[in-house]
C-alpha cells in the first residue's frame, strides 16, 4: 500500500472513531436528557461510525499496510440545546466529508485507483450522511421547541438502512 495514502487512512480512522464517540456522547446525553427518540438514533449513528472505522481498518490491512488503533480524545459530555446537538452533527459530518475528499484527491495524485475506487463508498455515504443532517435541521426549524415532543417520536424515520449495510 502507498505510505502516503496508507497515513491518510489511518488518520481517518482517528476520525471515524472520534465520530462514533462523539454521537455515543450525544445519545447518553440526549437520553439523560429524556429524548429516547432522539438518543435512539444517535446510538444507531455511533455504531454506524464504528462500522465506518472498520471498514477502514480492515481494507488497510487487506492491502499489506498497518492499520493504527487510535487514542481519542473525550468529546463533550454535555450539549446546550438539541438544535446545538444536530448543528454539530452536520458541521461534523461536512469536516469528515472534507477529509474523504482529500483522500480522494491523494489517490489520484498517487495514481492508486483501487483506493480511489474503494473509497467512492465513503463519498457517497457522506451525501447521505449530509443530507439527513441538513433533514433533521430543516425539521427542527419547523417544529420549533413546543413539539420536541413529537420530533422526538418522528426522528427514526430518518433511519433509511440498517447498521454496517
Amino acid at each position: 500500500m502507498n505510505k502516503k495514502i496508507e497515513e491518510l487512512l489511518n488518520a481517518q480512522i482517528v476520525k471515524e472513531s472520534y465520530s462514533s464517540n462523539l454521537y455515543l456522547a450525544m445519545a447518553s446525553w440526549t437520553e439523560s436528557e429524556g429524548y429516547s427518540g432522539i438518543s435512539q438514533w444517535l446510538y444507531a449513528q455511533a455504531e454506524e461510525e464504528h462500522v465506518h472505522m472498520l471498514r477502514l481498518l480492515h481494507y488497510i490491512n487487506d492491502r499489506d499496510g498497518r492499520a493504527i488503533i487510535p487514542e481519542l480524545k473525550q468529546p463533550p459530555v454535555s450539549f446546550e440545546s438539541i438544535q446545538k446537538v444536530f448543528e454539530e452533527v452536520y458541521a461534523h459530518e461536512k469536516s469528515i466529508t472534507a477529509s474523504i475528499n482529500k483522500i480522494v484527491d491523494l489517490t489520484f495524485e498517487e495514481k492508486d485507483y483501487s483506493t480511489n475506487q474503494w473509497i467512492q463508498w465513503y463519498v457517497n455515504e457522506q451525501i447521505e450522511e449530509e443530507k439527513t443532517a441538513r433533514e433533521i435541521l430543516d425539521k427542527l426549524k419547523l417544529s420549533g421547541l413546543a413539539n420536541m415532543y413529537l420530533f422526538d417520536k418522528d426522528i427514526m424515520s430518518f433511519r433509511t438502512k440498517k447498521v454496517g449495510a
